[in-house]
């Protein structure tokens, strides 16, 4: 088996070959004036299993790109199989038309890793009617969760912990965590106006009193669903707030916005960032050992 790291794979990539003891090496990535990519596999790859690993965060389209132009290389360079381990994967979120005329981008896309892969795995996607993967990838497709990596960081660090879901959508992680704990939860309900607007409500009351509430989600991309939350939970009266995800986007300053609301925000690594401080690399090469 070898690793071999794309562009945004190197941070994670390197740590998942240290716990298999495999070989590492990185794609070779630059681009032609005009912004084309130029992508070269730089070590023997006849009859070997490649694990290409890259994590779908900023450029997203050329990350899309750079593993498409890796894998087909690969295969011509006469790889034996083809995983791709993908950390953070994109293009989840729209699987239907929802308006007239739009992709449905979740399909294509996953239609273009059943071309170029033999599997794939990520990390806790982010569906929404579907929950497994199978359906949505005609090749082997496994999918991976923090979940007891995020229940075991709230317990060693966080004490009287209440978990609680900003949206429907955070269910299946928060009450997932809350299980693990043994701890009291609550899901909240979301209206969302805008991508920058949105109203969030308790449906059923709390008493936070000398509770440290943890907000525990998949992803935090603007944090504005993190901050609305954090308005309900202190007017109910917690102690302290944390914000605990899987994939920490963080853009348009969400980090500098939830510090000044003192809202303690941790990720795991797979986007690497400052808050990156649950490990993710054992999940997946453990489960790279099964493939």
């Amino acid at each position: 088996m070898l690793i071999v790291s794309g562009t945004h794979g190197k941070h994670i990539g390197r740590l998942i070959a240290g716990k298999l003891k495999s070989g590492y090496s990185a794609l070779i990535v630059d681009k032609f004036p005009d912004g084309e990519l130029r992508v070269r596999l730089s070590c023997p790859l006849k009859g070997k299993n490649i694990i290409l690993v890259q994590s779908f965060y900023k450029n997203i389209s050329d990350s899309v790109l750079e593993v498409i132009l890796a894998a087909e290389t690969a295969r011509e360079l006469g790889a034996k199989k083809i995983v791709l381990a993908a950390p953070y994967f994109p293009y989840m979120r729209q699987d239907k038309r929802f308006h007239s005329g739009e992709s449905v981008s979740q399909r294509i896309i996953a239609g273009l890793i059943d071309r170029y892969f033999d599997a794939v795995l990520m990390l806790d996607p982010h569906l929404h009617r579907k929950s497994k993967l199978q359906g949505i990838f005609r090749i082997k497709a496994q999918k991976l969760t923090a979940n007891s990596l995020m229940a075991d960081y709230i317990k060693k660090r966080i004490k009287n912990p209440v978990i609680i879901g900003p949206d429907g959508e955070s269910y299946k992680w928060a009450s997932a965590v809350a299980e693990m704990l043994g701890a009291e939860s609550r899901i909240l309900s979301k209206k969302r106006h805008s991508s920058y607007h949105v109203k969030v409500r308790l449906n059923k009351k709390i008493d936070l009193s000398n509770k440290n509430a943890v907000i525990v989600d998949d992803i935090v991309s603007t944090g504005h669903t993190i901050l609305e939350t954090a308005k309900v939970l202190r007017r109910l009266g917690a102690k302290k707030m944390y914000c605990i995800c899987v994939h920490g986007i963080f853009v348009n300053d969400a980090l500098k916005k939830l510090k000044k609301a003192n809202i303690e925000v941790v990720s795991t690594n797979t986007i690497p960032s400052k808050m990156s401080k649950i490990d993710v690399s054992g999940v997946i090469g453990e489960s790279l050992q099964q493939i």
